[in-house]
């Protein structure tokens, strides 16, 4: 028998939906590059208003959005603040080094925020020792602290830094809509406070594939010119926009109901051997846990799961999982089971 496996490893592994689907069957397309596909640039202008920005650019992936959005705003023999377990500086193939040929200078965070103290010590000016800093980078929600929400008061005070010294501040905002959902601040407020912003539309918002940049018009011309110079220059993509409209339309409010099944399963797994995680620092889609077990490594309590159809990743230690559209309520009381059952 085939197993039907419950897969929590990311809100990546999303399906589109029926009216996605249909939706890229129907979509009106034309030539990206060319700048007249109305469906991408209906997309682009919902983004960027949404985001209340100038203007907006569809890209592959959020990888590249950021890769793009470092290189607009830096050039070489320079540094970037990001904070030391930021996506941009550990997971996405060392963009900045490789294609900006710039310096990334990780600080610690209180799970993703970073003090704006450490931020204005870190700031440095160019001599012949060192880079010249003139951009910081900054995450929400924060993947790797567990989809841990930064305040808004952060955002403004580091914005405060930025303009004191002369920086652009940039957002990596993959799951910005999940911030926006589980604190009550509209994405415009996290936007106002930052240059520009990429955002995801293919992790919990279920489009297939996607991320949007925005911010000023001037900067979006000179991104369009950077996506095309790394590959990025699409034609008849509106196939592929068509989703993305929807999930920013109908796909956001649902957010919710992922928020409240990460804190079920944050719950049902807790005080489990081995299980390190309070259920209270759960806020968004995502549950990183600690597992500490004498008869259990990671790597074999997450080879147990899979035999009981549960699929997860590795990481920092210990353990992630993600919920999404496509796990419901019994497939989290799946998971506690199985968790119960492995560390009985």
């Amino acid at each position: 028998m085939t197993m039907v496996y419950s897969d929590f490893r990311s809100d990546t592994v999303t399906r589109p939906t029926e009216k996605m689907r249909k939706a890229m069957a129907e979509a009106l397309v034309g030539d990206d590059v060319h700048g007249d596909d109305p469906t991408v640039n209906e997309l682009e202008r919902l983004a960027a208003e949404t985001m209340g920005k100038e203007a907006a650019l569809f890209c592959p992936s959020g990888t590249m959005a950021n890769a793009i959005a470092v290189k607009m705003w830096t050039g070489p023999l320079e540094e970037v603040i990001v904070e030391e377990r930021a996506h941009i500086y550990n997971m996405e193939s060392t963009h900045m080094t490789f294609l900006s040929g710039v310096t990334p200078r990780p600080l610690r965070s209180n799970r993703g925020a970073m003090d704006p103290a450490d931020v204005a010590a870190a700031v440095r000016k160019p001599n012949v020792h060192t880079p010249r800093t003139t951009l910081v980078c900054l995450e929400n929600t924060h993947n790797n602290w567990g989809g841990s929400v930064l305040p808004l008061d952060n955002f403004k005070a580091i914005r405060g830094i930025a303009d004191e010294h002369g920086l652009k501040v940039h957002l990596d905002g993959a799951r910005i809509f999940n911030a926006s959902v589980a604190s009550g601040v509209p994405v415009r407020d996290y936007a106002r406070e930052v240059d520009s912003l990429q955002f995801c539309l293919s992790k919990a918002l279920s489009a297939p594939v996607g991320s949007v940049l925005v911010a000023g018009r001037e900067r979006i011309e000179f991104a369009r010119r950077l996506r095309k110079a790394l590959g990025g220059g699409m034609r008849q993509v509106g196939v592929l926009a068509a989703p993305g409209l929807i999930a920013m339309t109908e796909m956001v409010d649902r957010l919710a109901e992922d928020h409240v099944r990460a804190k079920a399963l944050a719950r049902g797994i807790a005080g489990l051997p081995g299980v390190k995680i309070d259920p209270e620092s759960v806020e968004t889609d995502i549950v990183i846990f600690g597992f500490d077990h004498p008869a259990l490594t990671v790597e074999a309590m997450i080879g147990k799961m899979k035999e009981k159809g549960i699929l997860a990743l590795a990481i920092y230690g210990g353990i992630r999982m993600v919920t999404h559209k496509d796990v419901d309520d019994e497939d989290v009381e799946r998971a506690i089971r199985a968790f119960r059952e492995i560390l009985a």
